[in-house]
């Protein structure tokens, strides 16, 4: 079990840290790091109640304490980076590109918007709190998540000689989602001042519009692509169309 935040993944250059979403972490990011260490030094971040089953975090849970972390972590790369952010990671990624522009010299975000106020998790809720502990086998997670989504859980969650366990804990998971249904992140987000990349799933979580919304108050300073037929996790459902948009955005950037 690896409770340390940042984990180096290779390459040379201006570093690059992928921030995971919700129930994520950073091991899930394998897929993309043979093209992403070719244009930086990449790092994956694994964000707090993500970093264990029995690893604390800070409490109460906020957006605050959730970007507070993530700059420590980013300040500790030492130079200016690139953040490549889904779903929860692009929410925190722009907090923190908001809060401190010192840090952040461009920005991915990825499948997330600033608005889900009134959206509660409980529709979701009891389905999350009925997840065993531990899975005892490769097939029962995908039987539980499907293909996609069980590959990517397998990453994410801690191996143990008997099976695949939570690398989290459910309510801690509900109450986070919880938060963004009592207020919205419009007023973060139009303070960033960093080149910005949205993407879009065709099968999006964001409310309808609010993205494009993101993109017209940008004001020249992001680019958005809507990737028709990908679902949340766009960077694995159509690894090509995310690689063919952050690659060369993340290219293009100036130098820190």
């Amino acid at each position: 079990m690896n409770s340390v935040p940042l984990t180096f993944r290779g390459g040379r250059g201006a570093p690059i840290v992928l921030v995971h979403g919700l129930m994520g972490r950073g091991s899930t990011w394998g897929r993309q790091l043979p093209w992403l260490t070719r244009l930086g030094a990449v790092y994956t971040y694994d964000a707090p109640w993500h970093r264990g089953r029995d690893v604390d975090g800070p409490r109460p849970i906020s957006t605050e304490a959730f970007v507070a972390e993530l700059a420590d972590a980013v300040a500790s790369v030492g130079a200016p980076v690139v953040l490549i952010g889904h779903s929860m990671g692009g929410l925190h990624s722009w907090c923190l590109a908001a809060e401190r522009p010192d840090l952040v010299r461009g920005l991915v975000v990825e499948d997330m918007a600033p608005d889900f106020v009134g959206r509660t998790a409980g529709p979701w809720e009891p389905w999350l709190h009925s997840l065993p502990e531990e899975f005892p086998s490769e097939e029962s997670v995908f039987r539980e998540f499907g293909p996609l989504a069980g590959r990517y859980f397998l990453e994410a969650f801690d191996r143990t000689p008997t099976g695949w366990r939570l690398h989290g804990r459910p309510e801690r998971w509900v109450d986070i989602a919880a938060e963004w249904g009592t207020r919205d992140y419009w007023r973060q987000w139009e303070a960033v001042r960093a080149p910005t990349l949205l993407i879009e799933a065709g099968d999006s979580v964001a409310p309808p519009g609010q993205m494009v919304r993101m993109w017209g108050l940008a004001a020249g300073r992001a680019d958005y692509l809507a990737v028709p037929g990908a679902g949340h996790l766009v960077h694995d459902d159509d690894p090509r169309a995310f690689r063919g948009a952050v690659e060369p955005f993340v290219s293009g950037l100036r130098p820190g």
